[in-house]
């Protein structure tokens, strides 16, 4: 028998007739698979085999589907490995049929549209090549326009950059007489909204940036104590006791808010009120509209450090060591629900949602309390000096301390996770996102640290810090989004760092040079801190 015939057979394992002769043990021999082993003659079946072949298939017809799987098993264990080679190819086009081509065919076409529009993007890319029927549901189904919404619904990135970059309006439900865009269209933006996103991350990485400027220009005292921003205002609270609202787009002072007598120390507003609290011992409410004030409440006997008002309920604290628990019926009707004491020095900040209030103190402290009966719950332990900031959200507390340093805690176990160091002075104020934690300190400076690899335990804190941005003086506030820095400070000035419209052209004037500048990042002065008279110490 030459090699290739005996490389084309297979083995098959037979036991000789004469089992009781030791002299003929179990053999494997050669199996030809081109014998064939059924009763037939030049391929057509035997007389017999007809009929016993139809007497199985009445008796297997009439079991039930468990007893038919079971016989067939028992079969197939029977066969040689060729047979089953025959019985794989018989079945493989059985098994796998293209059902999202045959759903068309029978009306479907919105559930082969519905089974695609969960794939990703790369599988969405994917499938497109696999037929041209593929390609036409995909199309027809405009599945690169409802992955882009389902991004868009999911993620703040997405949502953010729709908004900004303006392809918002042609998603969802387009107005009526706005032109549609086609699959096609949809198709290339995907790939443009991935290059714009990482982009983004690029700069934040790189500390490439947009800055803008914003000289408050306070005749007597200045410094920017807080902020809040949206997309079309920034609120700002200065030491010579007024509110100042800016346009987003002229960076002009649009409205200034009087009635504090004492510099404002903290704000937060919503769609209808300001609120803000003052080194004057009040919290004062402003129609965020119109400016007027329409309620002022005297409870504290010292500076309201800190304010947060969230679902009809408001949290101040004081230099007075207190936290005053408020229910906001209206913007005119707050009624004192409950005063909660326990910190031994001024309650620098406050922070709640609905299962803790979070305070953190110049005792060096964070305390947690209960949302809904305002008990006291546990104290969280380790910075060595006053604390002055706090973030609280989830499980997740991030604070910054006149120690220098700042801490990530577990708040169900009190548990410190991480110590952050850098800042070399006081660190003033600290925001996180998921990805994120930005922190101002009176060292000048706003660092980004990586909030993911801060809470991984077996990441060298030499990867934490992604970037050190110079600020012009003692940072006080700031807030942050996936696009931009906002920040103010005590020479005066509030700060926008914007990632994402920033490009090598960009280098231009806006507004009165005195009042409102933009420079690059990249030039940003080195400008001296100024050392003037700041809120409250932290000690």
């Amino acid at each position: 028998m030459d090699r290739d015939n005996v490389t084309a057979m297979e083995t098959d394992k037979i036991v000789d007739d004469d089992i009781g002769n030791p002299q003929y043990p179990p053999m494997t021999i050669l199996y030809d698979p081109t014998i064939r082993k059924d009763s037939t003659t030049n391929g057509v079946a035997s007389p017999q085999f007809a009929s016993e072949q139809e007497l199985c298939l009445r008796y297997f017809d009439k079991w039930s589907e468990q007893h038919q799987i079971d016989f067939v098993e028992h079969l197939l264990s029977r066969m040689c490995h060729y047979q089953h080679g025959h019985i794989d190819t018989y079945l493989k086009p059985m098994l796998q049929r293209d059902f999202i081509s045959l759903l068309p065919k029978k009306g479907l076409d919105h559930v082969a549209e519905n089974i695609l529009s969960y794939l990703d993007a790369d599988s969405l890319y994917a499938a497109e090549l696999v037929c041209k029927e593929w390609y036409r549901v995909i199309s027809e189904g405009m599945l690169w326009k409802k992955l882009i919404e389902r991004k868009v619904r999911t993620d703040s990135l997405w949502r953010g950059l729709a908004e900004r970059r303006g392809w918002i309006r042609y998603l969802f439900k387009p107005r009526p007489g706005l032109h549609h865009p086609d699959h096609f269209s949809y198709r290339a933006l995907f790939p443009k909204i991935i290059q714009d996103i990482e982009s983004i991350e690029s700069n934040w990485r790189t500390g490439h940036f947009l800055l803008q400027r914003i000289n408050c220009r306070s005749e007597n005292s200045k410094g920017v104590y807080c902020l809040q921003y949206d997309d079309d205002k920034i609120v700002s609270g200065l030491r010579d006791n007024t509110i100042k609202m800016w346009n987003r787009t002229t960076l002009q002072c649009i409205k200034v808010l009087t009635g504090h007598t004492g510099s404002v120390l903290c704000l937060q507003y919503d769609d209808k009120v300001i609120v803000s609290g003052s080194s004057d011992s009040t919290v004062r409410v402003w129609n965020v509209n119109t400016g007027e004030m329409v309620n002022t409440l005297i409870h504290h006997c010292e500076a309201v450090l800190h304010l947060r008002f969230s679902n009809n309920m408001m949290v101040t604290c004081s230099k007075d060591r207190s936290i005053a628990v408020w229910d906001m019926v209206s913007p005119s009707e707050m009624t004192l629900r409950r005063v909660l004491v326990g910190h031994r020095a001024a309650v620098n900040v406050v922070d709640f949602d609905d299962k803790y209030i979070v305070s953190a103190s110049g005792d060096r402290t964070i305390k947690v309390w209960n949302t809904s009966s305002c008990e006291f719950v546990r104290t969280l332990n380790g910075h060595k000096r006053g604390i002055a900031c706090l973030q609280y959200r989830d499980r997740l507390v991030v604070s910054g301390s006149s120690d220098n340093t700042i801490r990530l805690w577990d708040i169900e176990y009190g548990a410190c996770l991480r110590v952050l160091e850098g800042h070399e002075e006081l660190v003033r104020c600290i925001r996180f996102d998921s990805k994120r934690i930005v922190s101002g300190a009176y060292d000048g400076k706003i660092k980004v640290w990586n909030l993911v690899a801060a809470l991984d335990p077996r990441a060298p804190a030499s990867t934490l810090c992604l970037r050190t941005l110079m600020h012009t003086g003692r940072v006080f506030r700031l807030q942050f989004d996936e696009f931009q820095i906002v920040s103010s400070s005590h020479d005066d000035t509030i700060l926008i760092w914007d990632f994402l419209n920033y490009n090598d052209t960009n280098n231009s004037q806006v507004g009165p040079p005195n009042d409102v500048n933009v420079v690059m990042g990249d030039d940003l002065m080195n400008a001296a801190a100024v050392n003037i008279f700041g809120p409250p110490d932290f000690e």
